[in-house]
């Protein structure tokens, strides 16, 4: 009975049910919970993790590996802004505007090719990483990282609404 207490009231039990010797250990190779970051596996092929289970999990970075369908949504919405807003712009161009933002005008540089690429890849990295650290950034901003993909989404509707004006009212 006492060896039970003490199995009980202790915090770390990893140690205190190994050295009961009524207790067979099943458990094999290294603890999966210990890592932080989801396997590839996971992340690619159907995981599991969908939400926070725990109130341990709230209070610290996690990830996950199953997203709903209306964030799938929202990021295959943003791409397609991403692309219309570069085709808008390569026929502004060619239409004799310029471009202002210095990173997409060394792209175009190069090419209307390189420039859908650049853009195109750019917004894939920047999706990617807000998707995957959208828990981290929640602990330490004022608004919800939930809502960032939606702000993105009103920020390229407002782009596009602007290049539309420019196609429409001012370059023809």
């Amino acid at each position: 009975m006492i060896k039970m207490a003490r199995l009980f009231d202790s915090k770390d039990n990893s140690s205190s049910v190994s050295s009961c010797s009524d207790y067979a250990e099943k458990r094999r190779g290294r603890d999966r919970r210990t890592q932080q970051f989801p396997k590839w596996r996971y992340l690619l092929f159907s995981g599991r993790r969908a939400k926070a289970r725990r109130e341990e999990d709230l209070h610290r970075a996690f990830y996950f590996d199953r997203y709903s369908s209306n964030l799938f949504a929202a990021i295959v919405a943003i791409l397609m802004l991403s692309v219309l807003d570069a085709l808008l712009t390569l026929y502004l161009i060619d239409k004799g505007s310029t471009e202002l933002n210095p990173v997409m005008s060394y792209f175009i540089e190069y090419g209307p090719f390189v420039f859908m690429g650049a853009k195109y890849l750019l917004t894939c990295i920047g999706v990617i990483i807000l998707l995957l650290f959208r828990n981290v950034l929640r602990k330490r901003s004022i608004t919800h990282t939930q809502h960032i993909f939606s702000y993105i989404i009103a920020a390229f509707s407002s782009v596009i609404a602007w290049e539309l004006y420019l196609i429409f009212f001012i370059v023809s």
